[in-house]
């Protein structure tokens, strides 16, 4: 299962996914393009994206802050349910990297299966180098991947 946005906040409001959304730091809407540095490459979401390597993908949310509490921060850390941070171009996740002020710059999160994503960016929205990137397309060939459709 993938939420992407709106769906990401879906999984967590109904306990499918640990942690919260709050509206994003300075309160404002924010519609950009951001670096988002993948944790995992071994899930059905993340086959063919490179572990430390960014994929540039666009953002446009009020309230696209994660939160979770430190117990259920450290569990993310520690299972590996961090699938995507928010860093600069070079990979580096700091605070100027992170356009919405989410704990620990986490962009996405995965259940302790693996095959439930949540995430805030929009890769659909990054299928074609016209559209200003085409690194969205590595998530859903994952996905055809991984199903044999590839």
């Amino acid at each position: 299962m993938l939420g992407i946005c709106n769906g990401f906040q879906i999984l967590l409001e109904s306990g499918l996914l640990p942690g919260a959304m709050l509206v994003n730091r300075g309160l404002q809407f924010i519609c950009d393009t951001v670096h988002l540095r993948p944790e995992r490459d071994d899930l059905l979401f993340t086959n063919r994206l490179a572990r430390g390597k960014p994929i540039r993908v666009p953002i446009a949310h009020k309230e696209g802050n994660y939160y979770a509490d430190a117990a259920t921060l450290a569990g993310l850390e520690r299972n590996g349910q961090v699938v995507f941070r928010y860093c600069d171009a070079a990979g580096r996740a700091s605070d100027a990297a992170n356009p919405n002020g989410s704990a620990a710059n986490i962009a996405g999160i995965c259940n302790r299966a693996g095959n439930v994503l949540g995430m805030m960016p929009h890769p659909e929205r990054a299928m074609d180098t016209l559209l200003g990137s085409a690194d969205g397309r590595l998530v859903f060939e994952s996905i055809a991947a991984r199903l044999g459709r590839r």
